[in-house]
């Protein structure tokens, strides 16, 4: 798994970059901290990667940052800004900029409420899909993966203020970021429950999960819920405030 997923990275990253992406980065200006109050034109270069008003698409590489928890995009600027995150175009945008401006970048894109595209048609056989929809929904106990609804939500568009939607993401992109977690490129605050989680998923699990994911339909606007109205399976960094179940 480590080898398939490192060479995947690799790859995506290559294909980015021999499509001109580092060169557009490095030639857009990072946003100033001393700018007008109005935020919308000093994040303009996210939108080179995130598309229109940080919309992406489901076809592409890069996620949606338009309506997820401010709490986690914030968290997510600060691990590309600290190391816990690797990408190259993101950690030179940010690389400068303060706890309070990155925290500004994240309420701006989280006050975004757009519709969602309609997802793509399924990329994988009934039997893959319905794989991932029971790991998504069910979870593994004997294998302790807890379903992905613990966390992210009943309807899987995340819950305020820190934990984020799965639904209306590109398939390449969770396979990546599983693939990343798993194996060390991408961390979080400790503890790290998504790579202990990443790390006892198959190859076969990963694929099929993404493939559920993307095949779904996104309601209404895909807002975060408000409250996890049961407590967290596991103990996670980042979400401080949520409640966790007995003995975790």
């Amino acid at each position: 798994m480590t080898l398939g997923v490192l060479r995947f990275l690799r790859g995506a990253l290559a294909t980015a970059l021999a499509g001109g992406l580092w060169g557009a980065v490095l030639a857009a200006p990072v946003p100033p901290v001393a700018a007008s109050g109005d935020m919308a034109p000093r994040v303009r270069v996210c939108t080179l990667c995130h598309g229109k008003e940080g919309r992406a698409t489901q076809e592409g590489y890069f996620p949606r940052i338009a309506g997820k928890p401010a709490g986690y995009l914030a968290n997510q600027l600060l691990n590309f800004r600290d190391g816990r995150r690797s990408y190259a175009p993101m950690s030179h945008l940010i690389e400068h900029l303060t706890d309070d401006y990155l925290r500004e970048m994240a309420a701006h894109f989280a006050a975004l409420d757009l519709p969602y595209p309609p997802p793509p048609a399924p990329q994988a056989p009934p039997a893959v899909l319905e794989r991932g929809r029971a790991l998504v929904q069910q979870g593994d106990a004997a294998r302790r993966i807890p379903a992905c609804v613990q966390c992210h939500g009943a309807a899987l568009t995340g819950v305020n203020p820190a934990i984020p939607g799965l639904l209306g993401l590109p398939r390449d992109y969770v396979n990546s970021q599983l693939g990343a977690w798993a194996t060390g490129q991408r961390r979080a605050q400790a503890p790290d429950c998504m790579a202990d989680i990443a790390r006892r998923l198959t190859p076969a699990d990963v694929g099929a999960v993404s493939a559920w994911l993307a095949a779904q339909p996104v309601a209404g606007h895909g807002q975060p819920a408000a409250v996890l109205p049961q407590a967290m399976p596991v103990r996670c960094g980042g979400v401080d405030g949520l409640p966790v179940a007995e003995g975790l």
